[in-house]
């Protein structure tokens, strides 16, 4: 620290910070799947009152509506805090949306089932991004060096440097990729 720095840290660096966070992970799936979660537990317990006549809302399975809101905000957390396992969370949070239906109030009235869904659907789509520290392989020839010898443990190349086969870069052999020399 030095004398001019008073030591706090100002909105730009939290901000930056929160915007980092952000990126590394399914923000928004969470968000939509926890938002979704609300209306589907919130609905059934809730009165409406027009003048001096409380219309309640109430259902026979308030129960499972609770039960699937609470599951919905957490897995929206899961989302955000372990992401790891955004896939089974967003499936979970669309199998928990289209129960939400018939269970509560047509899915919160149909605002919380389509929130659940969208973050869902948000969660099984997002893939992480690419380290910055590495650098894209150069689609130009392989770098000439000294070829590896037999016994090597080295990464294979390019499918298509790799002469007799006709794999794209979305098959995959059932040897994993590997040379079957050897």
């Amino acid at each position: 620290m030095s004398a001019e720095t008073t030591g706090s840290r100002d909105f730009r660096y939290w901000r930056l910070r929160f915007r980092a966070w952000r990126g590394s992970r399914p923000f928004w799936a969470g968000l939509f799947t926890m938002a979704g979660g609300v209306p589907i537990a919130y609905f059934p317990y809730a009165n409406m009152h027009l003048g001096n006549v409380t219309l309640a809302m109430s259902t026979t399975a308030g129960a499972g509506s609770l039960i699937i809101g609470v599951l919905l905000v957490t897995l929206g957390l899961t989302m955000w805090f372990h992401s790891v396992v955004r896939t089974f969370a967003g499936v979970a949070a669309i199998l928990l949306a289209l129960i939400s239906l018939p269970v509560a109030n047509i899915g919160g009235f149909v605002i919380g089932f389509l929130l659940a869904m969208l973050g869902g659907a948000l969660s099984v789509a997002w893939v992480p991004s690419k380290a910055k520290g590495r650098a894209a392989p150069a689609a130009g020839p392989a770098p000439e060096g000294p070829a590896p010898s037999e016994g090597d443990e080295t990464v294979p190349g390019p499918r298509e440097a790799q002469p007799g086969t006709a794999a794209t870069g979305t098959t995959v052999d059932a040897n994993g990729g590997r040379n079957s020399a050897g």
